[in-house]
């Protein structure tokens, strides 16, 4: 089951929040925590609100266990624009494109699976072939 929350008109651009979120995809909780507590970019606190808020859904509601969590999916999309005009020579101006971003995360609770031994591969018999000339 998956838990999700959402953080609308963020106003940092996508492509910035997409450097952020990269870094905790598919990380515990836990550990996506420090990764973002840590990060010197400022999509940083913007995400981590938003982690914390899904985490609190994810134990309030669900009654999930935050420590048995990860990032199961996140994803940056591009928000509304807004339009502002900066001066320039000569009584021109030139455009300013402010850009927001609608931010999405889902949680999943790992699944607790005993450790299984991997099997060893048998030793290949008889002697290494060797290409023909």
């Amino acid at each position: 089951m998956e838990v999700s929350a959402k953080a609308s008109y963020i106003r940092i651009s996508p492509r910035k929040v997409r450097l952020v979120i990269d870094v905790i995809r598919g990380l515990d909780v836990a550990q996506a925590r420090e990764q973002l507590r840590f990060m010197n970019k400022a999509a940083a606190r913007p995400v981590m609100k938003l982690l914390d808020s899904a985490v609190a859904n994810a134990e309030h509601n669900f009654h999930f266990l935050a420590d048995r969590l990860f990032v199961k999916r996140i994803v940056a999309d591009m928000g509304p624009t807004l339009h502002r005009w900066t001066p320039k020579a000569f009584g021109r101006s030139a455009p300013i494109r402010k850009r927001t971003s609608h931010v999405a995360i889902a949680l999943a609770e790992r699944a607790s699976q005993p450790e299984v031994p991997r099997r060893k591969r048998p030793a290949k018999s008889g002697a290494r072939l060797t290409p023909q000339k």
